[in-house]
């Protein structure tokens, strides 16, 4: 979230699309009721089906799965066409009046510097007009045809509301509705929030589609103010912990990121990250990387990690690829890879194509799992009948199982949709041999140290020379790791403008925040963004005081958010540009006193930018231009501006935005490997959209193994409209077969108003809903994985699986 859950009352206008909030978040959509009370606020909601937050909604629209961009994209359309922006946020606030460079080009659905043999772009083209001294060269008018506004202007004119209905399915003059509802919001004095989930992250194209709602936000001024936002509704906790502290296989902590193979010196490593501004008196806050980056060195590798040996750069591999999920279970596939340590992770309940992932499981010669339950994963091995049909005597894998603790079972801080780390306290006991996480793992460090002690091995540093400072150190408490992460001052720290003055922070002593970082290995923090969370005045996280003193929800002192404690991201953005002062005076959340910024929050900009100045440091200080892009010159795979592709299995045959370009009918750069291209289906076999969701009722996979659970949801079942089982001869009740190219799931039909057909190229269009809580482990009564069906496939950007849309055929069991 750039906002928070609680600013959501703020909000004047609620936009729930790729989510459903009131389901999936009932505690967080209390937030928009309160909107609605307070505020008057209209709630839209867009999805396939309509859900209980359409329910509550004062405007719903239906949608196919999978064609979101193209409604977006008509939402960009229909806003820049009448005029429907908030002007001076745009020009000064956003890349809007940067020119962009003459060798960009854009035809048929491709972008310039496409490689369709490696499936991937060079985004040199893609780049700014620069000056003389290197700047990137600006038209404050935006009437250059070169600059952003008017390429978006080219870019979207072709989303006509006609053609977003023939692809979406959305009737013309609901969409125009919606486009009204979200224009309302155009004026400084009003806010949209929009909310999204896993209904926009799990497509292979789930980036872009975020990006889309962005630029939304940023031509109507809604980014960094109250009330507005994009605003990410994780699916449970530690989603977002897991991303801040870096798990993913390319990432470092902070969001920093691992080296690339061309990449062999810290000075190539720094080049590409370390960016300096694109414009003149510009911050670009990443020319910080070196201070995050030794800091973390210093955490991890202590005294090992010296100028000398470049802060043990060549301790971290150099990456020849992404080395995610779906990468690992390719390679073991292939018999590439022998062992996978699994930690509360399901994969063969909940990644793609589930014979490949049990194909993979079965080639390895040992499994770790780490986990409270038993998973399908770590019983992959046992033939369940129909649920799991597999030759056990075949499997050579040996699996390892090791009882971990649940989250009410230890003491650790959870960091929510909002940012906000919360400490909380163990509640209980682990029951039998369940061991804690932390010792789990420790445990397969100390004994993985040991023999490389004694054995040595090939470049046995990384491993022996760690750091592992811990009281105790098979069992790492929660309370050394927070400490440890938030970082401390190894030397005494001095202010390098008044050295005569007291330190800033002695030697030993923790950090009150990420300014305190220095590049020359004299501070030391596991996690950039999270310093300030446990400072020399205790544990932030544990703060419990909800006192809302200027009455919008800036609740400060309870817990603690990254970074530095800010509630609401670029809140910079809130005030005119020329004044300083709130757009929205009610509202106000951070002004300029004539001196420096202040205010209910703390402010995302630099103390002393004078608003009066021209050159001012503008509130995006983390991008090189200081400003929002709404054109992404680097950093997103498929191209600098979001474009409708289809699904890679979609009901139709072409893309309609370029039917004539088979390169450009599904996403030209996503993730995929040639022998599940050879495993897609297509329209003719498998007519129907299929998409995956939650139910209130049930928690993922887990709470299969609550009898009360159990019994409020006792059975599999799946959604379809009452036009489709006319059709197919389906009644309620009845037992149904889903087939993919992949499989099937049998389950029992509920036949409902909720969805319905929808006129897509003008043919009807129906939609398959699939909830995917069940398995063949656990109380409730076995059923079939969701994951049988669907594709192995990931967004080009996050490898995230294309879950929430694929096509099925479906038919009476």
């Amino acid at each position: 979230m750039t906002n928070h859950w609680q600013d959501i009352q703020n909000a004047d206008v609620v936009l729930i699309m790729g989510g459903n909030a009131a389901e999936a978040h009932p505690c967080g959509f209390k937030w928009v009721i309160e909107a609605k009370k307070q505020n008057k606020a209209r709630l839209v909601v867009v999805d396939p089906r309509f859900t209980r937050s359409a329910a509550m909604a004062d405007y719903y629209a239906p949608i196919r799965a999978g064609s979101d961009i193209a409604f977006l994209g008509g939402v960009i359309n229909f806003l820049l066409t009448n005029d429907k922006i908030q002007t001076e946020y745009v020009r000064n606030y956003t890349n809007a009046t940067f020119i962009v460079g003459p060798d960009y080009k854009f035809e048929d659905g491709l972008f310039s510097g496409y490689n369709p043999e490696k499936r991937n772009y060079d985004p040199k083209s893609w780049g700014y007009a620069l000056d003389e001294q290197g700047m990137a060269r600006v038209d404050m008018s935006m009437q250059d045809p070169n600059c952003v506004l008017q390429v978006m202007k080219r870019h979207y004119a072709r989303y006509t509301p006609e053609m977003v209905s023939r692809i979406t399915g959305t009737p013309q003059d609901k969409f125009l509705k919606v486009c009204e509802y979200i224009a309302s919001t155009s004026t400084s004095q009003r806010t949209m929030t929009i909310m999204y989930a896993l209904g926009w992250t799990q497509h292979s194209q789930g980036s872009q589609m975020i990006r889309t709602g962005a630029i939304v936000q940023l031509l109507l001024g809604n980014i960094g103010v109250p009330g507005g936002g994009m605003n990410a509704l994780r699916g449970h906790s530690n989603i977002q912990g897991l991303t801040d502290l870096g798990l993913l296989s390319n990432s470092l902590t902070g969001y920093m990121s691992l080296a690339r193979d061309n990449e062999q010196t810290l000075e190539d490593y720094y080049k590409t990250r370390a960016l300096k501004p694109l414009r003149p008196n510009q911050m670009s806050y990443w020319q910080n990387y070196p201070k995050f980056f030794v800091s973390m060195q210093k955490s991890w590798w202590g005294d090992a990690a010296t100028a000398e040996n470049d802060w043990a750069f060549h301790y971290l591999p150099k990456i020849d690829r992404l080395y995610d999920v779906l990468q690992a279970f390719e390679l073991m596939n292939q018999g590439k890879l022998n062992g996978y340590i699994c930690q509360g992770f399901n994969p063969v309940g909940s990644f793609p194509d589930k014979k490949k992932i049990v194909d993979g499981l079965s080639k390895l010669k040992f499994l770790v799992t780490i986990d409270p339950l038993q998973t399908e994963t770590s019983e992959f091995w046992r033939n369940f009948g129909e649920f799991n049909d597999v030759k056990t005597a075949d499997i050579q894998t040996t699996v390892f199982r090791l009882p971990s603790t649940c989250f009410a079972e230890e003491d650790g801080s959870l960091t929510n949709s909002s940012r906000w780390l919360q400490w909380h306290w163990k509640g209980a006991e682990p029951p039998g041999e369940a061991k804690g996480d932390i010792e789990i793992v420790a445990g397969i460090f100390n004994r993985i140290r040991a023999a490389y002690a004694k054995d040595g091995g090939a470049f046995p540093d990384p491993i022996v020379k760690l750091t592992w400072p811990y009281k105790i150190p098979h069992s790492p408490s929660a309370q050394e790791l927070a400490m440890e992460y938030n970082g401390r001052a190894l030397v005494d720290l001095t202010d390098p403008k008044d050295p005569t003055k007291p330190p800033l922070a002695k030697a030993g002593e923790q950090l009150s925040g990420f300014g305190l970082l220095r590049d020359d290995g004299s501070t030391a923090s596991g996690c950039w963004i999270y310093a300030g969370a446990w400072t020399q005045a205790g544990n932030q996280m544990a703060r419990r005081d909800n006192a809302d003193p200027y009455g919008i929800g800036m609740v400060q002192n309870w817990a603690w958010a990254w970074p530095a404690n800010r509630r609401i991201l670029y809140n910079g953005a809130s005030t005119d540009p020329a004044t300083g002062k709130p757009w929205i005076a009610k509202r106000g959340l951070v002004s300029w006193n004539g001196k420096q910024w202040t205010g209910a929050d703390v402010p995302d900009i630099r103390p002393d930018a004078n608003p009066t100045d021209a050159e001012a440091v503008r509130p995006f200080i983390m991008t090189a231009e200081g400003v929002a892009r709404l054109f992404a010159p680097t950093g997103m795979a498929e191209g600098p501006l979001p474009e409708h592709y289809e699904p890679f299995e979609s009901p139709l045959v072409n893309n309609l935005m370029h039917p004539n370009n088979e390169k450009a009918r599904a996403n030209p750069a996503a993730r995929i490997f040639k022998g599940d291209l050879e495993r897609l289906g297509v329209p003719k076999d498998f007519p129907y959209v299929a998409t995956s969701y939650r139910l209130t009722e049930h928690f993922h996979y887990w709470t299969k193994n609550v009898r009360t659970s159990a019994i409020i949801q006792p059975q599999q079942f799946v959604e379809i409209g009452e036009e489709l089982a006319k059709e197919k001869g389906i009644g309620h009740g009845d037992m149904v077969k889903v087939s993919s190219k992949r499989g099937y799931i049998k389950a029992v039909a509920v036949v409902t108003k909720r969805i319905v057909g929808l006129q897509v190229d003008g043919r009807t269009v129906h939609t398959v809903g699939l909830p995917n809580h069940w398995g063949f482990v656990g109380i409730a009564k076995p059923g079939y994985l969701v994951n049988t069906l669907t594709p192995f496939v990931g967004d080009a950007n996050t490898q995230t699986p294309e879950y929430k849309s694929f096509t099925v055929n479906i038919e009476k069991a």
